[in-house]
């Protein structure tokens, strides 16, 4: 069956879903994104995909600071996702993609909502990146600063930077990077949040470190917190903070929850997966399979 894509209002086989190599969007990168899992339930009836409403509004909110507009509210989007998903037979782990971008052959860089377009596809999943832990390097590539391009919108140019620092990475025999903000504190991994625990308490830098305002990561500071009974602060975070952690991991829609076994060379703890790391992986685990009724409420079923 050839996978279906909602484009230009209305809901096409792939082959139609076409854009110029003239396009705004493709010249001058003029757009932002989203990036969505579902979960398949244990017993494989269910589909949930993992708090749908808290990522469409973002998306609204990407296209407001871009002056680009999405095709439809929120609730909208929420429905055309959970449609899509059901006219391509999702049935397993998936990836949904929803992009708001300049459709206009005109040349020069210019946002206009009035040429913005809205298009959505999906994708089977599995890992991210590696279940076990991984070693990653601090990048010599600085994050990009909020004032040029605003990390909350979660925009496409932005994510430039983010392939250099993952292509410097995986050049030097790293699975990631994680980059500095120009001050040299702690942002983020090329595309996952960081969090690291010292003496159990579990620490990440605030979404204002140049860094993108992650829903993965308030879930997690959620769970922590409300859930688990786990300390959590937010404050920035020094390079060498990061050699001497206890344990380190990244999160991201895609990512997940991904242990780092060392940064620069240097192992951190034993090199294994870290008792709060794993406490809090699992859990989180639970919650997107739909083990935990209390968090019902962060899940859409498609059927």
């Amino acid at each position: 069956m050839e996978p279906v894509i909602y484009f230009n209002r209305a809901f096409r086989p792939e082959k139609e879903a076409t854009v110029s190599v003239r396009s705004r969007a493709l010249n001058y990168a003029l757009g932002c994104f989203a990036g969505i899992r579902g979960y398949k339930t244990d017993d494989g009836r269910q589909l949930n995909v993992f708090r749908l409403d808290r990522h469409v509004r973002r998306l609204d909110q990407s296209a407001r600071i871009l002056h680009l507009r999405v095709s439809g509210s929120p609730a909208e989007i929420a429905d055309v996702v959970v449609e899509l998903l059901r006219r391509n037979e999702m049935r397993g782990d998936t990836y949904i993609r929803p992009i708001v971008f300049a459709n206009s052959n005109e040349l020069s860089p210019l946002l206009d909502a009035d040429t913005s377009e809205t298009a959505i596809f999906c994708m089977p999943i599995g890992r991210y990146l590696s279940a076990e832990p991984i070693d990653v390097c601090v990048s010599s590539w600085c994050r990009v600063r909020e004032t040029a391009i605003p990390t909350r919108a979660k925009a496409t140019a932005g994510y430039l930077n983010s392939a250099l620092a993952r292509r410097e990475a995986i050049d030097n025999g790293y699975a990631e990077a994680i980059l500095l903000t120009e001050e040299g504190q702690v942002s983020e991994g090329s595309a996952e949040h960081v969090f690291i625990v010292r003496d159990g308490q579990l620490i990440s830098p605030p979404s204002t470190a140049d860094n993108l305002d992650g829903i993965t990561r308030q879930s997690l500071i959620t769970l922590a917190r409300e859930d688990l009974g786990i300390e959590f602060v937010e404050r920035p975070i020094g390079r060498t903070e990061l050699y001497v952690a206890d344990e380190l991991f990244l999160c991201g829609t895609g990512a997940e929850v991904t242990p780092v076994r060392s940064v620069d060379r240097r192992t951190l703890g034993d090199g294994l997966i870290g008792p709060v790391t794993k406490r809090l992986s699992g859990y989180f685990e639970a919650v997107v399979r739909g083990r935990v009724p209390a968090r019902f409420d962060w899940l859409t079923p498609v059927w």
